[in-house]
């Protein structure tokens, strides 16, 4: 009955609604975690934020990481990358310098709503890479600039969110596959086209992914 009523909250509000466990980030944002932790890795390596935006994008994303953040509120990312970092979840959670969000917040750059995130804006569609936050990566990354390579970007930031949800699959904190895709591509817009993470599996062979994983 709970169950059912839950369901009917969330229909009459618009959502989709799927059943997940009751654990640290439920599903969705679990799975956003260690995302949140690869982006911070490619930063610290060089890897410029339009870059990492517009290879997230062509991946089939609606907007890049850096993007996402700066909506989503870098208050609220840091947060919950924090949080999961010591959620006792392993190193799934760990592997980027997570100081690239918490200094942010410290600055009052909170993203799009205070104006002032990864990106400047001035208007709904206009923004901008600030000299601010530039002098501030130039010094996250001690200058390093990466040339690392589209492919390479999307395999690595979306092949930690894949393993996750493969995780929480194992862990039943989701009932199947069809709903770890509706909760992922409605959640946080993982490439609709694909399908969402299990189908992309399916498509590209769960073996063939592991070994590109390793």
């Amino acid at each position: 009955e709970a169950l059912s009523t839950a369901f009917a909250v969330g229909t009459k509000q618009g959502k989709t609604c799927v059943v997940v466990k009751d654990v640290p980030g439920f599903y969705v944002n679990r799975c956003l975690g260690p995302i949140l932790v690869e982006f911070c890795a490619l930063v610290k390596e060089g890897v410029p934020l339009d870059k990492l935006d517009k290879a997230m994008k062509n991946f089939g994303m609606p907007v890049g990481p850096a993007t996402l953040i700066d909506e989503v509120g870098v208050d609220v990312a840091s947060k919950v990358a924090t949080y999961l970092a010591s959620a006792d979840l392993g190193v799934r959670m760990t592997g980027g310098d997570l100081s690239l969000m918490t200094n942010m917040v410290d600055k009052g750059w909170l993203g799009r709503k205070s104006k002032q995130g990864f990106f400047t804006y001035s208007g709904k569609k206009d923004k901008k890479l600030g000299p601010e936050v530039e002098a501030y990566l130039n010094d996250f990354t001690s200058g390093n600039v990466s040339n690392l390579g589209e492919v390479d970007i999307q395999d690595r930031i979306a092949s930690r969110l894949i393993n996750e949800a493969a995780k929480c699959l194992e862990d039943e904190i989701i009932e199947n596959p069809v709903a770890g895709d509706i909760g992922l591509v409605f959640g946080i817009g993982f490439a609709p086209f694909k399908g969402g993470p299990f189908r992309y599996l399916d498509s590209v062979g769960v073996s063939s992914y592991v070994d590109r994983m390793n």
